[in-house]
């Protein structure tokens, strides 16, 4: 499994969460530094290739590269393991995307880098000689590897938000955020919190702001990348949680929430409903101090009609402008993204694949039982902004999100500064 939890990046279905700071983004000219002249060679290379990938802690990376490497001898594949840290893998690749290295042929990329990195000349498009067939997956997943309608990746996996829910205490989950603020008396009667998210001033605040305002018809900024957060339906979003906050739905002490506090809180049975991420499901089931073992189920977000818009996480594979290989790098790319290797993903790291036949897979669905609710998610999900600027938008979002939940400003005062602090950060 990767460890990504960060800053800068987020959760995946993993077993286990770091919660990191962000580091400054990596320089680099928005030009690319040569990567259009890149971009047209080596278009036929075949030889050995180098992947770069964070920390395999699940030990999926391996077994494929091994398999890839018995069948292909003379395309042999090197695994080239970053740290366990986003932050750190992010400034990694800047640093050897920034060198021109040949070396770091194909790479593993957070959702919301790609269009950083397209941006700057940097990733391999994905067209004619090199294009890459999407049919299949998920066309969310698809989005989040495209930038300025050109595919510069390829979909590895993917992520969404799930309602976790105590079934003993509420036997039928809420459909809407209305409906679940209105059972909130139940939490009260058993002397429980009733709803927490991810509302620490970090990554996770963004995904959960972001909910909020794509849910209820806002956005944070349009689809040619300016801004536009400061609308009548993000305000309805936003004061959604900052009302929750006010009136003690969600436990004060949510404001300083991460994804661990927050399993953590449910399995002690502390919470009525929690928004998280598919990773707590096995560990709510399976760690010895969980009190909710078989106390709980799964829905999907609950929206303003119905599902509700989540935030959309996962990684992408893309190759480097600057790789000798780019027959064999397109070779590898098919292949991590296979139904066979998604379907490994899956049932050795638990992670969401982005093919969609596979969410109604028999043998998956027996071991993963979430599946089915994680596609509604997935389905209804928004990616967070598509910017080269994604950085110092998110930090735009999180710091006047955490300020209008905690009662620093208004949630008007709060838009009107994230949307300044956007237009500042380029989203113009």
């Amino acid at each position: 499994m990767r460890k990504t939890f960060s800053k800068y990046t987020a959760p995946l279905a993993t077993a286990s969460v770091l919660a990191l700071a962000l580091s400054a983004c990596g320089g680099g000219s928005s030009s690319g530094g040569g990567g259009g002249d890149a971009a047209s060679q080596n278009l036929d290379g075949r030889g050995p290739i180098t992947y770069v990938q964070g920390k395999d802690n699940s030990n999926v990376v391996r077994p494929l590269v091994d398999k890839w490497n018995a069948a292909h001898p003379n395309e042999q594949v090197t695994f080239k393991e970053q740290s366990d840290q986003a932050d750190q893998q992010h400034d990694d690749l800047v640093q050897h995307f920034q060198a021109q290295d040949a070396n770091y042929d194909v790479v593993d990329v957070d959702v919301i880098w790609t269009a950083e990195f397209a941006a700057k000349g940097w990733l391999q498009p994905l067209k004619d000689k090199l294009a890459l067939d999407t049919s299949a997956m998920l066309p969310a997943t698809v989005k989040t590897a495209t930038y300025n309608g050109t595919l510069y990746a390829a979909p590895q996996t993917s992520d969404g938000g799930l309602l976790y829910y105590r079934k003993d205490l509420v036997p039928n989950p809420p459909k809407t955020w209305d409906e679940m603020m209105s059972m909130c008396s139940v939490a009260k009667q058993n002397n429980i919190g009733c709803y927490a998210g991810q509302f620490a001033q970090y990554e996770g605040l963004t995904v959960n702001a972001a909910e909020a305002i794509n849910t209820w018809g806002g956005k944070i900024v349009d689809d040619s990348g300016k801004a536009v957060v400061n609308s009548p339906e993000s305000k309805t979003g936003l004061s959604k949680l900052v009302d929750a906050f006010k009136s003690g739905n969600i436990p004060q002490q949510a404001i300083t929430y991460q994804e661990e506090q927050g399993r953590q809180s449910f399995e002690n049975g502390q919470l009525l409903f929690l928004r998280n991420w598919p990773y707590v499901y096995n560990l709510a089931k399976t760690d010895g101090s969980s009190v909710v073992k078989d106390k709980f189920g799964i829905a999907p977000l609950p929206g303003k009609d119905g599902p509700g818009a989540s935030s959309l996480g996962g990684h992408d594979v893309a190759m480097s402008v600057y790789s000798k290989h780019k027959a064999t790098a397109l070779d590898f790319m098919k292949f991590m993204t296979s139904a066979e290797t998604e379907k490994f993903y899956a049932t050795q790291g638990s992670l969401a694949p982005v093919l969609s036949s596979l969410y109604s897979d028999a043998d998956l669905t027996a071991k993963l039982p979430y599946l089915p609710t994680l596609l509604t998610s997935i389905q209804n999900a928004v990616p967070r902004p598509v910017t080269p600027f994604y950085p110092a938008v998110t930090k735009a979002v999180e710091d006047n999100a955490y300020a209008a939940l905690k009662g620093d400003k208004s949630v008007d005062q709060a838009l009107t500064d994230m949307q300044s602090a956007l237009q500042a950060a380029g989203a113009k």
